[in-house]
């Protein structure tokens, strides 16, 4: 059922004291156009003669942040980096990331305000480092609790393990199958997850609250949380068995109506769908004129087409960051944002709050991207909850697997570490069944790169468990099945067209598969029919192949739908065995696996 909730409920745990730090963060300001408020009043909590009464306007901070992924240390390498744009145009990047400085950041940041909401945009969990995902998150739904989080939607990744597991996330409880992990129960999150476009394929209601309302001193702002719609084409079967995903706009101004009703006018949109700014640079101005600029994406239709009764739209999902004004229906400028991913940004709004007429004066409202950097002092009781966490995974995250000798990246049309994953993958195959040809890696499996330098005392060039967990944490098998030369073709021409024409999901390849892909051209043509070649060989339509894939691509995840039409199926162990296996087998101290030249797709532009 729906919920309304004063501004600080009563936790099943006492919350931890407000820990004060030193500021430090880097700031990118978008604001809608500054207008100055009706009449003689100004923002923040005036009082008139006699000072017992609030005045009309009153500024609301709304705190928020996206895609975690249960990222409680710092992300490595360039998970852990933002990009930062210059006053001369050049770059730099800052390391960022880390709930000890996440909640030295937010815990700063509230300091001194009366009106504070926290919100998040989903995929808080799923996808996770050994320390969360090894206990089906407990630890990361532990620290958001911390973080003194109050609202935050569903996003695919927290379907990873099905609706029954996220229901848990939410009302405690050991896990089913794992059991408890600590000599105390898990009590669940504090906060309400909103999944207002999630419904039971029975009852067509809500899996869970479709929104919430905080409240304090006559101040009433409302969200409604949704993830994308397209959430069954991303994750497992098993995980959306069961359910039905809605259209976010409609279901977003259904229930928009629905609060107006309640008499709640000031509302804010949790959306688990992003968009792609013109820059990677945090700091870029997104509604800087000119061709090129601004954003393009998913989000920017939604965000014309949601009720202009909605306030702000907080996004997330494409790990992207942007602070943009989007007109909505009426022509009006709205702000639309989001904070990157792994815990390394978060987004400071200033709403306006009109106590005359309850709703935001939209004019008036200002947000800023700010770094999570990691030159303040660490959160003690963040501190604290790592370190549980990391003793009772240690026996198994510190063994190592492998040892490499430099960074194995993977970002990139084709990276390092994709290519490495795909042999490795090629090479189980083979121990299933000698005559596998070739095998294919969706990029968005690949979470983490593998970095050079050591950890936690590990040594330099060693990749632990850990390390192997935090890349590939979905426990996808590696699956063998046969196709066509022509559904092979097919399946490559998938990466770029159909549901992936606009955003290209480009496989990564074992050794021995190589083509083009003409980016000058547009839909299925940009991958060249003539230039595929297996051992230097053309495809032959016809033949027969026996191909290796994980087994969320065997079941057409990712838009290839071809990949799900495979034939005489083995199912093999899962992704994560055979990447340590084939570390194992092919590297040692003293003759460790070098970064692969990544070569085998020639891109042209």
């Amino acid at each position: 059922m729906p919920a309304t909730s004063p501004a600080h409920p009563e936790r099943r745990r006492r919350r931890t004291n407000r820990f004060l730090a030193l500021a430090a963060g880097v700031v990118t300001v978008g604001a809608l156009a500054a207008a100055a408020l009706p009449g003689a009043a100004t923002a923040g909590e005036d009082q008139r003669p006699g000072g017992h009464w609030p005045g009309r306007y009153q500024d609301v901070q709304l705190l928020s942040f996206n895609d975690l992924h249960g990222n409680l240390e710092p992300p490595a390498g360039s998970s852990g980096r933002v990009t930062e744009k210059q006053p001369d145009g050049t770059t730099k990047t800052i390391d960022a990331g880390g709930v000890e400085y996440l909640a030295t950041h937010l815990r700063q940041a509230r300091k001194g305000e009366k009106y504070s909401i926290t919100a998040a945009g989903g995929d808080m969990v799923g996808a996770s480092p050994l320390i969360s995902g090894l206990f089906h998150d407990e630890p990361t739904i532990e620290a958001l609790n911390k973080l003194d989080l109050d609202v935050t939607s569903v996003g695919n990744h927290e379907f990873d393990e099905g609706a029954r597991e996220l229901g848990r996330l939410q009302n405690g409880g050991c896990h089913p199958k794992d059991g408890c992990y600590t000599d105390e129960e898990f009590e669940g999150a504090d906060f309400p997850y909103l999944a207002a476009n999630v419904l039971d394929e029975k009852t067509k209601k809500p899996i869970l609250k479709p929104y919430w309302v905080w409240k304090k001193n006559g101040v009433k702002v409302g969200f409604i949380g949704v993830t994308l719609e397209g959430t069954p084409d991303i994750v497992s079967a098993d995980g959306v068995k069961g359910l039905t995903f809605k259209d976010e706009v409609e279901t977003i101004n259904k229930y928009a109506k629905e609060l107006q009703r309640k008499g709640v006018k000031s509302i804010v949109a949790l959306v688990h769908e992003g968009g792609f700014p013109a820059s990677t640079s945090y700091n870029y101005d997104c509604d800087s004129p000119g061709a090129g600029d601004g954003i393009s994406g998913p989000i920017v239709d939604i965000a014309k087409n949601v009720t202009p009764q909605v306030d702000a739209l907080v996004t997330g999902h494409t790990h992207n960051a942007y602070v943009c004004s989007i007109a909505d229906p009426a022509g009006n400028p709205r702000m639309v944002t989001s904070a990157a991913s792994f815990g390394r940004l978060y987004t400071d709004t200033t709403l306006t709050y009109d106590r005359r007429t309850g709703d935001i004066a939209r004019t008036a409202v200002k947000s800023a991207n700010r770094v999570v950097t990691r030159d303040v002092p660490k959160a003690p009781d963040m501190t604290e909850l790592i370190g549980k966490w990391n003793t009772l995974a240690a026996p198994i995250g510190n063994r190592a697997i492998g040892w490499i000798s430099g960074d194995i990246g993977n970002t990139g049309t084709e990276s390092p570490l994709g290519d490495l994953i795909a042999d490795a993958q090629l090479a189980h195959g083979r121990q299933l069944d000698p005559e596998t040809d070739l095998a294919l890696m969706n990029p968005g499996g690949i979470r983490a790169p593998l970095t050079y330098a050591a950890k936690a005392g590990e040594g330099d060039g060693v990749v632990t468990y850990a390390e192997g967990f935090t890349v590939q944490p979905f426990a996808n098998t590696v699956n063998l099945q046969d196709f066509t030369g022509a559904q092979l073709i097919q399946a490559l021409k998938e990466q770029v067209s159909g549901p992936n024409a606009a955003a290209p999901k480009i496989l990564q390849v074992s050794s021995g598969l190589t083509y083009t892909l003409d980016l000058t051209k547009s839909g299925a043509d940009r991958v060249v029919t003539d230039s595929i070649r297996l051992n230097g060989s053309a495809i032959d339509p016809a033949a027969t192949y026996r191909v290796a894939t994980n087994s969320f691509l065997a079941g057409g995840g990712d838009g290839f739908t071809t990949l799900g039409q495979g034939t005489n199926d083995v199912v093999g162990a899962d992704d994560l065995t055979a990447l340590e296996q084939y570390l194992t087998a092919n590297s040692s101290a003293t003759n460790p696996i070098a970064p692969p030249k990544a070569d085998r797709i020639t891109v042209v532009n």
